[in-house]
């Protein structure tokens, strides 16, 4: 009885786990299926296979019922685009692990009245809505006469990228050994030194782990830069953003596959990074 009992708990976490599974991947999957789907004004009603759609976004290529401009006239707009998301979330997400890196070492290293308190303040970026730190962005940057633009952007991402990598690289500090960075002392290594050549080569996983979190939560944002990008700069996320209001056509799926492919790959790396093992 025992034993029924037993298989019969399994087979229900079993099966919740399966449903768990196909209700946070089911909605990307058919993003990724109807970017192949030959339909040119109901993405949703499968007509056929194609690979059209990939071809308007890399070449411009017209093809017969495609009526969005911004795909089929200018292919040049979508890389200018891609140029600036790319350009904030290399800057931003640089900025952030230099940042982060350092106040990660100072905290792990160091013991000052409030630590804690400090450290909490560090994580509320990561807590606080987006819609709220985006406009108090807006706010702030208006508030001091600062021009919305790109820089504004790179601003902005610096601000709640930090926490990231700040909590990324934290966990590769927690687990590593001080014995080398005091031996490294004790023969005569300054402090400079001791980083460079002990404390650095330890934790880079978990350094290049971060970056390459914050840069593709960067890449990724949509609500934050939406405040502060002001008109003359526009990043991939709320390029497709813009592109819905006008309803969801099959070039904007196939977009979406190529910035879902792309993320999973630089994430995985970052995983990969930060839990690899000195």
């Amino acid at each position: 009885m025992k034993n029924k009992r037993q298989m019969l708990w399994s087979a229900l976490l079993k099966g919740y786990g399966v449903l768990f599974l196909v209700f946070l991947y089911l909605p990307l999957g058919l993003i990724v299926a109807f970017s192949f789907n030959a339909n040119p004004i109901n993405v949703a009603e499968w007509t056929g296979f194609t690979l059209d759609w990939y071809a308007t976004i890399f070449q411009g290529a017209s093809v017969e019922g495609n009526f969005d401009a911004a795909f089929t006239e200018s292919p040049e707009r979508i890389f200018d685009v891609i140029r600036t998301s790319f350009v904030v979330a290399l800057s931003a997400a640089s900025a952030a692990t230099v940042i982060g890196t350092a106040t990660a070492l100072a905290l792990a290293r160091h013991k000052f009245f409030g630590k804690r308190f400090y450290q909490a303040l560090l994580l509320l970026p990561m807590l606080v809505p987006d819609i709220v730190l985006g406009i108090a962005l807006l706010i702030f940057f208006v508030g001091v006469g600062i021009e919305l633009g790109l820089m504004t952007i790179i601003i902005g991402h610096v601000t709640f990228l930090s926490s990231y990598v700040f909590v990324v690289v934290s966990a590769r500090l927690a687990g590593m050994d001080t014995t080398l960075e005091q031996a490294s002392a004790d023969l005569g290594a300054g402090p400079l030194t001791t980083f460079r050549r002990v404390t650095l080569p330890q934790i880079m996983p978990g350094v290049v782990g971060g970056f390459l979190l914050a840069f593709i939560i960067s890449l990724d944002d949509v609500v934050i830069t939406y405040f502060i990008a002001g008109v003359g700069s526009q990043t991939l996320p709320l390029f497709i953003l813009a592109m819905m209001r006008r309803g969801l056509r099959p070039q904007i799926t196939a977009l979406a596959v190529l910035i879902l492919l792309f993320s999973l790959i630089v994430a995985s790396i970052g995983l990969i990074l930060r839990n690899r093992k000195p």
